[in-house]
């Protein structure tokens, strides 16, 4: 198929890269000029706007940060809705609350485009590699029609449900209890600073212990290599989902105590660091307690 992709930062560069080396046809647009000339060295086609990647493809994957920016370039001015053909699918791979994918849905209604909200988890390793688990809700067709682009980016499609929203609420509670996970894993990373122990020994015992899962994994490893930037794990996207969790959660009049707890983890390590990764809210608590744990 022809397929966009817009948003090609380190989640939607990955889904270039695996959609080109699948043999489709990719066309791309970032406000990014670095990241559209990386994108057309990968053998992608770089767009000059939004409206032309939906006069081009027959499926465009929407892999931007916010909302905001889901509904600009699909509803808004020289939008994709105003461009695509009959037919076609926006693949919304972007993480944003659950009723703002319902309202771009609504607003959809009557194009003849369909909508697939299907965020993603797996991260930058995931989108990379071309392993992402995707929560796709759709109707059961469309699905069926779009599945090869989708497979083409991911290692496991997961149908959740048949209307926009099913997914994004799936990806809600799945980053409450990632969230929590690391901030766990930061603060017990810290913990082991601070009793004495050393970096090989705690990665050892918890990589290959019930805990090693990869969210621990990913987090202790980047924590005993000291990378706090550049891991392709930006803080300010989790600390975003996790906002979106703990908004849901409100709505539905749901206690969330362990996700609230990581929450302010986040905060303080955003506030501190707004341009480390996820890890470097461990380094917040190490300067705290006067230890770290390194390899």
């Amino acid at each position: 198929m022809r397929v966009g992709v817009i948003g090609l930062g380190d989640m939607g560069s990955g889904l270039a890269k695996n959609l080109i080396a699948n043999g489709h046809e990719v066309i791309g647009r970032d406000l990014s000029a670095d990241r559209m000339e990386a994108f057309a060295r990968m053998g992608g086609t770089p767009a000059a706007n939004v409206a032309e990647i939906g006069e081009y493809a027959d499926a465009v994957f929407v892999m931007v940060m916010d909302g905001n920016q889901a509904k600009s370039v699909i509803l808004g001015k020289d939008g994709l809705i105003g461009y695509m053909p009959k037919g076609s699918a926006v693949i919304l791979t972007a993480t944003i609350k659950p009723a703002e994918a319902v309202n771009i849905g609504s607003a959809m209604e009557g194009s003849g485009i369909h909508l697939i909200d299907s965020p993603v988890s797996g991260g930058f390793a995931g989108a990379q590699g071309g392993t992402l688990t995707m929560m796709a809700a759709g109707e059961e067709a469309v699905l069926d029609r779009f599945e090869p682009v989708m497979q083409a980016v991911s290692g496991t499609i997961h149908r959740v449900g048949d209307a926009p929203g099913h997914g994004q609420t799936v990806k809600a509670c799945l980053q409450s209890l990632i969230g929590s996970v690391f901030a766990a894993t930061f603060e017990a990373a810290a913990f082991c600073a601070k009793a004495g122990l050393s970096a090989d020994s705690v990665w050892n015992v918890f990589s290959t212990s019930g805990v090693g899962c990869n969210v621990t994994k990913s987090a202790l490893e980047n924590i005993v290599d000291g990378k706090f930037e550049g891991t392709g794990s930006s803080i300010t996207t989790m600390h975003k989902d996790l906002t979106i969790s703990l908004n849901l959660a409100e709505q539905i009049g749901m206690p969330l105590h362990m996700a609230s707890t990581a929450m302010q983890i986040f905060h303080a390590g955003k506030t501190k660091y707004p341009d480390g990764d996820n890890w470097v809210c461990t380094r917040v608590i190490e300067e705290i307690i006067g230890a770290e744990l390194r390899r």
